[in-house]
């Protein structure tokens, strides 16, 4: 039996993240009860707290803090990739190291620690799902999923949770605080630090799950955590920060990474504005907008300014500040509000909210108008934005407060833009208004693939039909097949069970 949810924009019904288990799925509409029945809104002493711990000095110092107070901790490893190295081995493999500081750092502080090996569900649950938006030539946010699937899914899941007296603590830069009316409810905050903030991340859990969660490091700023690292003498103390995404190791280019999983499909990048030739890509999904493309024999600096996935066309423009870069209005699909019994203020009476928006980590909180027309929500913010792909994550917060988040699933811009189109300097406003809505028609809607790339689809009935299955050991089986063995499976819609070797 699958358990999956779908919505429907426009004409188009649209398949979201599906999950392929039934216990999963019940094991968590238990805890959901079970949490929205409490109404402890902070631990008391003598209560279990676990610490979620990555091996860094965030979660390290959370761990710190919290080993301070009288309470019953303990601290659990997720195992989310089983190689960071696309060899199949275990050469240049992050993980080992990260679990080796987890257990470092526990000694130090006199706490039991666990590790959970969490590769099956975050293939299945994130890195699958994201493969397909970005097979389509979208641009998906594998973070924010991995907090909503499995840190704060499948890992709550595995975790003794059902006491009202255990609570879940992490190393997010995040804080929470309760509502009084009409009765407590949990509230994500961003945290005193706005350059770590991290709410961003955290915009798509369940308020069930906010509402049994610490945040034991949201006071404090990056500096302030390093000074509390040193002075406990934290192993992790100097550690740095890790960047990027944990399934794509350090020394590989993540274009190289997704081209052993995707297939090639060859299409032109045309200049935006003269829409002439100028190179060739390896498939829409080897460039996301605003990136700047490395064009051989172009001299100038060139940025990818839209897609157009009926040409299979790249276009990209001069100049990392040239204005068909700029969104200012974006459609979101699958919205869904951490309250989940509530909306945005005032949407619901047809009412605009003018709160504040934000689309990529690390980027200041813009001022936004949040609306409802005929078409769904539509989100304007008072300052266009550059680099807006379908697919990205568009969270609104009203002050501090993160309300939700959502998809974009369009992103236009409304306004004149003027930029020159030749050397004589001579201006040319582009009207997008007159020209209809500019910005969608250069880029895909946000439809995820109804099925996943060959690659994919063999190592998901390879490690389902193999007992002791991992990605990783699927990733040593590919690289072992010949190229002939490889053209097969890359042929066939569908590997039969008896048919995988």
């Amino acid at each position: 039996m699958e358990i999956g949810f779908s919505i429907k924009t426009d004409n188009t019904m649209m398949s979201a993240l599906r999950i392929p288990c039934l216990k999963a799925a019940f094991k968590r509409c238990i805890f959901r009860n079970y949490a929205t029945a409490a109404t402890r809104t902070s631990p008391q002493p003598g209560d279990k707290v676990i610490i979620g711990m990555s091996g860094g000095v965030d979660s390290s110092v959370a761990a710190s803090l919290l080993a301070e107070q009288d309470f019953d901790l303990s601290a659990v490893f997720m195992r989310n990739w089983d190689t960071r190295d696309e060899s199949g081995t275990d050469e240049g493999c992050e993980w080992k190291k990260d679990w080796e500081d987890v257990q470092c750092v526990c000694k130090v502080l006199d706490i039991p620690c666990q590790m959970i090996d969490l590769s099956r569900e975050y293939w299945n649950r994130v890195f699958e799902p994201s493969l397909n938006v970005w097979e389509a030539g979208l641009t998906p946010n594998p973070d924010v999923w991995c907090n909503r699937e499995i840190k704060f899914g499948a890992l709550l899941e595995r975790l003794p949770m059902e006491d009202e007296k255990a609570w879940f603590a992490t190393g997010h830069y995040a804080r929470k605080t309760w509502s009084n009316h009409p009765r407590p409810r949990p509230q994500l905050r961003c945290a005193k630090d706005p350059i770590k903030d991290q709410s961003y991340y955290l915009s798509s859990i369940s308020e069930q799950s906010l509402a049994r969660t610490l945040f034991p490091i949201g006071d404090f700023t990056k500096a302030e955590v390093r000074h509390l690292a040193k002075k406990h003498n934290l192993p992790t103390a100097e550690r740095p920060e890790s960047m990027g995404l944990c399934f794509v190791g350090e020394k590989t280019r993540f274009r190289d990474f997704l081209s052993s999983y995707l297939p090639p499909n060859p299409g032109p990048i045309c200049d935006h504005v003269t829409q002439q030739r100028v190179g060739t890509h390896q498939g829409l999904w080897s460039y996301t907008i605003g990136q700047k493309a490395r064009i051989p024999g172009m001299s100038e600096k060139l940025f990818v300014s839209g897609k157009n996935e009926d040409s299979n066309t790249i276009f990209v423009v001069p100049g990392g500040d040239h204005p068909l870069l700029l969104r200012n209005m974006y459609r979101p699909v699958e919205w869904k509000t951490i309250w989940a019994d509530s909306s945005i203020p005032g949407i619901e009476k047809g009412e605009a909210f003018r709160g504040m928006a934000k689309i990529r980590h690390r980027q200041p909180l813009v001022p936004c108008t949040v609306s409802r027309d005929e078409h769904g929500l539509l989100i304007t913010t008072d300052t266009p934005q550059k680099g807006v792909a379908t697919g990205q994550v568009i969270a609104v917060w009203d002050d501090d407060w993160c309300l939700g988040c959502g998809l974009v699933n369009s992103a236009s811009y409304v306004g004149e833009l003027h930029f020159q189109t030749s050397a004589d300097d001579n201006e040319t406003a582009f009207s997008v208004e007159k020209s209809g809505n500019y910005g969608a028609k250069m880029e895909s809607r946000y439809v995820p693939p109804k099925r996943s790339s060959p690659k994919t689809r063999c190592g998901k009935e390879w490690i389902r039909t193999h007992p002791n299955g991992t990605v990783g050991a699927f990733q040593a089986h590919w690289n072992s097949l010949t190229q002939e063995q490889k053209d097969f499976y890359q042929r066939k819609d569908n590997i039969p069970a008896s048919q995988l070797i």
